[in-house]
């Protein structure tokens, strides 16, 4: 008696073979930015693309939230601006209005000018680096950029002295455009938003036609969302969060969080211990998009950045040959 044939046992499909891939087969570098970001002030360019530069604070001011008019006497402020230099600093900003929260009442042009002008000129002369002034009056701004400043930072962005934008064009200075609301003394102040970023960028996009418009070339402006002017610690957060929604302006960002009250806020740290929260931010604002950092603390915001850049190998000749490595 014939046996009925066997039914075929289905074979189970063989399990994928999981290969490691070899270190050469590993994307070579992160993706940057599709074009080129540059930066154009009075002595040359920056090409930010793949390497993010620094730029030092100096506040010549009787009353400054971080230092408490440490580098007032113009004599210290000078030899402050020499030490930023020596870490490191791309630039030295030097401003002589203190925006921090609750302060004094605004300096004046005059007032202003009598701060900061023996510094700046003394600056101009010894430093092989861009100095930046920190002003929103234009008399102030035409003033630096005479003796010697190449670039103007205007943490109004334009709202208190519009004749900024006409001096940096004349002078074919770089020019910082901030977002913030608000009369001088009211800088700090917070302001309800529907969504902060969307707003940020429609501020700062209407401020880059303005500053166009008055004769300022495209490359030589950077702009800044305002950390910590016009918005509270959430706010400032929501705008950092939104750095690649200013991206399409297609303009280099700078941003300034340096011992700032958000940091606070999230920490609970008083100013002096701010600094690991700052560069925290800092490296995480790079990833989103920012390539100017402002900031008191020079040489650890240079060691963060170029950290971040040697892991996202953007800027690989900033490790040294493995040979040397530890």
């Amino acid at each position: 008696m014939l046996r009925p044939p066997r039914p075929r046992r289905k074979r189970r499909p063989a399990a994928p073979v999981r290969r490691r891939r070899s270190r050469a087969s590993l994307p070579r570098r992160a993706p940057a930015w599709r074009e080129r970001v540059i930066f154009t002030h009075r002595l040359g360019s920056w090409d930010l693309t793949r390497r993010a530069r620094v730029v030092g604070i100096l506040n010549v001011t009787p009353d400054s939230f971080s230092d408490g008019g440490l580098f007032f006497p113009p004599e210290r402020a000078i030899r402050r601006g020499e030490e930023l230099a020596e870490e490191g600093a791309d630039a030295v900003d030097v401003g002589g209005q203190s925006t921090r929260p609750g302060g004094t009442e605004p300096a004046g042009p005059d007032e202003e000018w009598a701060r900061i002008g023996p510094v700046i000129e003394a600056l101009a002369k010894r430093l092989p680096i861009p100095l930046s002034v920190d002003t929103y009056w234009g008399e102030v701004a035409r003033r630096a950029l005479d003796s010697g400043a190449a670039m103007v930072n205007d943490v109004s962005g334009l709202g208190v002295d519009p004749s900024i934008a006409d001096h940096a064009a004349r002078e074919r200075a770089g020019l910082v455009l901030m977002h913030s609301v608000g009369a001088p003394s009211r800088l700090h102040e917070p302001r309800e938003y529907g969504d902060v970023a969307a707003e940020v960028r429609d501020f700062l996009a209407a401020r880059l036609r303005m500053a166009e418009a008055r004769g300022v070339e495209r490359e030589r402006i950077a702009l800044d969302p305002g950390i910590g002017f016009s918005k509270r610690a959430g706010q400032s957060l929501e705008a950092l969060r939104g750095l690649p929604l200013l991206t399409a302006l297609g303009r280099p960002l700078y941003i300034g969080v340096s011992r700032k009250s958000f940091l606070g806020a999230c920490t609970g740290a008083p100013i002096e211990r701010r600094l690991a929260a700052g560069l925290g931010v800092s490296v995480a604002a790079y990833g989103l998009g920012a390539r100017i950092f402002r900031t008191h603390d020079v040489q650890e915001t240079l060691d963060a950045l170029r950290a971040a850049e040697a892991l996202r190998e953007l800027a690989p000749e900033a490790l040294p040959p493995l040979e040397t490595r530890a």
